[in-house]
């Protein structure tokens, strides 16, 4: 039902489209307003194309509850759907909230090991301590606008002293969602303790959420702010991604490896979209799009090996190219579109973010270069461990390469990465 909103988007207008208003609180200026433009267009898309993945990823493995995990991952969707979908402000912190609570619960009931109930409350814990923050700031524009309306709070002006303290609000509450360093921490517990399906949905979409209150709010609310703050966000930025592609080097969970890397990934998307020029940012929402794609599918990968060798600690595999010849294609492909090679979706992305950074900023360019070259040290390395070198039949037991149901979940994100990354054209014209 989605594709249907991109078949009949109109690109020559930069307005809303697609918009209903109900009646929500007896005040004038507080609805339910929702519509999509083309940032949030493809976001929805998203969402409703990793979910019925999800599904099928947890329809065997997962054996106790089965009718309320589908019911956690649907009520998931629908608020993230209402997320991307929100032109108020205070209906988008609710669904922004909102999310935690389903994934608090796929973490804390359907987690693979023994800390998920840690694992669950860290989540929650430094995702809700962040949006306090923003919903004082919300509950401050009310009172001095008098609207949350986000069509009309970008041309009201705030004094530049205001603008600080609500972007700093702001911050608070998607510096967590991003992560940015220092608030990273939950991210790798998180995805550790996760069943297969709550790390896609955790990579694919949520971390999205916090580069898109950036883009949706933050920039065009609170200019002056933005221009004050671009340098201390470099420099957050770019210490992410050396210092977590560093740690990810040093890694030995499978899991922990690929949610390092997606820190640094979208610790570039954040200098793209803080370069405030036409490349910067749309190469940020492309590395946005592919990186749902190419993480996702990585998750996919560890899960598959989780599924047969219950373990994901690096030194237990080896030699699986003999073994699982299938899945050491598909998982090379990844690898590939992981760092970045021409002709993936991840290319396109990083390429234009470098333009646009580095027409601000040549030294953030070149020093986020580095991630580029760590990036490919660790993919690289990670894939010569698990499926090249000697084979250890003391630890991997089961002899079986994928299976029918699981190519054919892999095949949408290679079609999605190769699509991206040879005519990104169709995501851009919107």
């Amino acid at each position: 039902y989605s594709l249907f909103f991109w078949i009949r988007f109109e690109n020559d207008t930069a307005k809303f489209q697609f918009v209903e208003t109900i009646r929500w609180l007896p005040y004038p200026n507080i609805n339910f307003y929702i519509g999509i433009d083309g940032i949030s267009l493809f976001f929805v898309i998203l969402t409703t194309f990793l979910t019925p993945i999800c599904i099928l990823v947890g329809f065997y493995s997962v054996k106790s509850y089965k009718k309320e995990y589908m019911i956690a991952f649907f009520i998931c969707e629908s608020f993230l759907i209402a997320v991307f979908c929100s032109l108020d402000l205070l209906i988008f912190y609710v669904f922004f909230e909102s999310v935690l609570i389903p994934m608090f619960i796929i973490i804390g009931v359907w987690g693979s090991r023994q800390r998920k109930i840690k694992a669950a409350y860290q989540f929650f814990l430094y995702t809700l301590m962040g949006s306090l923050f923003m919903l004082l700031a919300i509950l401050f524009i009310f009172f001095q606008t008098g609207t949350t309306d986000l069509q009309i709070l970008p041309t009201t002006e705030f004094s530049e002293r205001r603008q600080i303290l609500l972007w700093i609000a702001f911050f608070a509450s998607f510096s967590v969602k991003v992560p940015m360093v220092p608030v990273h921490i939950w991210l790798p517990e998180a995805h550790v303790e996760a069943p297969t399906a709550g790390s896609v949905i955790l990579a694919g979409i949520l971390l999205k959420l916090g580069t898109y209150g950036f883009l949706r709010f933050s920039i065009p609310m609170f200019p002056e702010a933005t221009l004050y703050f671009t340098p201390f966000i470099y420099a957050l930025s770019v210490i992410a991604i050396i210092y977590t592609s560093l740690t990810t080097i040093r890694q030995i969970d499978l899991k922990k490896i690929i949610a390092y890397s997606s820190v640094a990934h979208m610790n570039f998307v954040t200098i793209g979209m803080f370069s405030l020029n036409i490349q910067g940012i749309e190469g940020s929402i492309l590395l946005m799009l592919s990186h749902g794609l190419v993480s996702s599918a990585l998750f996919l990968c560890v899960g598959a090996l989780y599924d047969r060798h219950k373990t994901r600690i690096v030194k237990y595999y080896g030699g699986l190219v003999s073994t699982m010849p299938i899945f050491s294609t598909i998982f090379l492909f990844f690898t590939l579109a992981n760092i970045s090679l021409p002709g993936t979706s991840s290319f396109i992305g990083e390429f234009l973010i470098f333009v646009g950074a580095f027409q601000r900023n040549s030294l953030v360019a070149t020093l986020a270069a580095l991630g580029m070259i760590l990036g490919a040290a660790y993919s690289l390395w990670l894939y010569n461990r698990v499926v090249f070198g000697n084979f250890k039949p003391n630890f991997i037991l089961k002899f079986s390469d994928l299976n029918r149901r699981e190519v054919l979940i892999f095949l949408p994100f290679i079609a999605g990465v190769i699509w991206m990354g040879v005519y990104p054209e169709v995501f851009l014209e919107c």
